[in-house]
């Protein structure tokens, strides 16, 4: 008999019905182990690979030209980091516009890269305990520009072709000491010796600032070579693409899908204009509710009757 002062919307009604135990850490714990077991057996199956990251060590071991030819690049002011502009450095002329705009040039240099002096010179002056690197390095300085210019035009000429022994052939020239400076540095990746370096450049109290080696990777062509086997050149899938064929990040299918279609295409100011893009149409989606015409789609469309179709069955009875 219920009590007098009895709520229906307030109090619950003691239970009168049949009862049987229940174990609820032995039920949490079947559950837990259950979708552990899914997780694993679905991560080993379907899951994107870890592939190792490519180091210098891995690329002058692997590609010794390419690496000494990158690296010669690089002292010479030729390769593509040096010659990038901003962020890394001042190069009139470069970076993406949108319209007479250069958002990045805007910016400035936010990550100063000097290549010469940040992937060789100074790595080169870590090695104090081999004497012909050390002295080949002091007559570099000491030249004048004009004379480092010739040398480096002259070995130019006469980039390595093989490895004999271990070491780089390359045909005797007027070059000074460039042809030290380049092996040296080529040993000292080829150690190991070089990534650490690089990441000691860095002015972060921990070590992994990776942008030094990553650029002086990137001006390569093996990293490249790496990439485009593992089908990550950006014309299958851009930038949602994983290692392999394994798909990557799929909110960013619109972001990648612009770069496949003319104009963004066939555009040198690809990435700026594709940026453009997606904060217009973000813009839009934020201000849909103050667009004249954009924000009555919905009310027009009657998608909503539809989705509610039950509801608005009932409606009419």
């Amino acid at each position: 008999m219920k009590p007098t002062s009895w709520n229906p919307d307030v109090d619950v009604a003691e239970w009168t019905g049949t009862q049987r135990p229940y174990d609820i850490i032995k039920e949490g714990t079947i559950a837990v182990v259950f979708v552990l077991i899914v997780v694993l057996t679905l991560s080993f199956l379907f899951g994107s690979p870890d592939d190792k990251p490519v180091t210098l060590k891995q690329w002058s071991n692997a590609a010794p030209i390419d690496f000494a030819t990158t690296a010669f690049q690089e002292l010479a002011g030729t390769s593509g980091v040096a010659q990038y502009g901003a962020p890394y450095n001042n190069v009139p002329g470069t970076g993406q516009k949108i319209g007479p705009v250069s958002l990045v040039n805007l910016m400035g240099v936010t990550i100063p890269i000097n290549a010469a002096a940040d992937f060789v010179l100074r790595p080169l002056g870590t090695q104090t305990s081999v004497p012909t690197v050390t002295a080949s390095l002091a007559t570099w300085q000491h030249a004048s520009a004009t004379q480092q210019q010739t040398w480096l035009t002259n070995y130019a000429k006469h980039l390595p072709t093989a490895i004999r022994d271990s070491v780089m052939v390359v045909t005797p020239n007027d070059a000074g000491p460039v042809p030290s400076l380049i092996g040296g540095l080529t040993t000292m990746a080829q150690s190991g010796a070089l990534d650490n370096a690089l990441l000691s450049n860095s002015t972060s109290y921990f070590s992994t600032n990776y942008t030094e080696p990553l650029l002086f990777l990137s001006d390569g062509t093996y990293f490249a070579g790496l990439a485009s086997d593992k089908h990550l050149a950006g014309d299958q899938w851009g930038m949602m693409n994983e290692t392999g064929s394994f798909p990557g990040q799929a909110w960013l299918w619109l972001y990648t899908f612009l770069y496949q279609v003319s104009p963004y295409s066939t555009s040198s100011n690809a990435d700026a204009l594709v940026w453009a893009t997606m904060m217009l149409l973000s813009a839009l989606v934020v201000f849909v509710p103050f667009i004249p015409g954009l924000r009555s789609i919905p009310r027009r469309v009657k998608l909503y009757r539809l989705i509610w179709r039950q509801h608005y069955r009932s409606e009419k009875h």
